[in-house]
């Protein structure tokens, strides 16, 4: 079984060697000692939340520090192709919910969308307090797939904002029920492509998801003007929370990185 993961912070973990010992205190080491109940012997993983991790035996462990003899530390390195999920807000926590899966299956980042149908509104202190939310969720996730990244929750964006990302990504695909290519034909045929022009570096793609009321006409034609594309994710219509991660498990497939290292 694997170890449990805990984060450290950033730049934490970056002077420690093997024999090394480190004190994690906070919020993570009373969930380690009080939830988890970790006690000396034990194995277990510290992460910086930026790709290094530290696995280490458990030294002594209390509600305020919980002190970790180091081991091993690794460095993860981030996906070449980085896959960004656009989740547009939806009532009842359904967005919340896609946010977490998609990290638990490996989403890089993620970036709320307020798109037109969107009941949901992050307004003034709202929106602060909603973002914050999602990075909670989205660290939460991490933690429990045993990540050592933890994905970045970007700033909200309208429609406006959203076309700007568009243009700027390497591919942007809006999951449509009306689209006629399949979401893995699309995927593979971009893919094809990157191959035939050889090392582009690190590279963006945006899985675009709609709320509850589906995106407007409106809206789907100007991202395509921005160069975004529709697809079909199946043949089944699915709600806003279930679309995004069923993307993510298609593209990861398709990009190999459940029968690969990360690189």
């Amino acid at each position: 079984m694997s170890n449990p993961v805990f984060f450290s912070g950033a730049g934490s973990l970056d002077e420690l060697v093997p024999g090394a010992r480190f004190v994690l205190q906070g919020p993570e080491a009373r969930h380690a000692v009080t939830v988890k109940r970790l006690s000396p012997g034990e194995s277990v993983d510290l992460a910086d939340g930026a790709g290094k991790r530290l696995t280490g035996t458990v030294v002594s462990a209390s509600p305020a520090e919980l002190t970790v003899q180091c081991s091993a530390v690794s460095v993860e390195d981030r996906h070449d192709i980085r896959l960004v999920l656009v989740q547009a807000l939806a009532k009842g926590d359904r967005d919340e919910l896609a946010v977490e899966t998609a990290t638990e299956l490996g989403i890089d980042a993620v970036i709320p969308w307020q798109s037109e149908r969107s009941i949901v509104r992050w307004k003034g202190e709202r929106a602060a307090k909603a973002h914050a939310k999602w990075q909670s969720v989205v660290t939460a996730a991490a933690k429990q797939a045993r990540r050592a990244w933890i994905p970045e929750v970007r700033a909200a964006v309208e429609t406006a904002g959203l076309v700007a990302a568009v243009a700027a990504a390497d591919l942007a695909v809006i999951l449509h029920e009306d689209a006629v290519r399949p979401l893995r034909s699309v995927l593979e045929s971009w893919q094809g492509a990157q191959g035939a022009q050889g090392d582009a570096g690190a590279q963006e793609i945006l899985l675009i998801v709609g709320p509850e009321g589906g995106i407007s006409p409106r809206e789907v034609t100007r991202l395509c003007d921005a160069g975004a594309m529709t697809a079909l994710l199946g043949h089944h219509v699915l709600r806003s929370s279930t679309a995004g991660p069923a993307a993510v498990v298609l593209a990861s497939d398709v990009l190999g990185r459940w029968t690969a290292p990360v690189s």
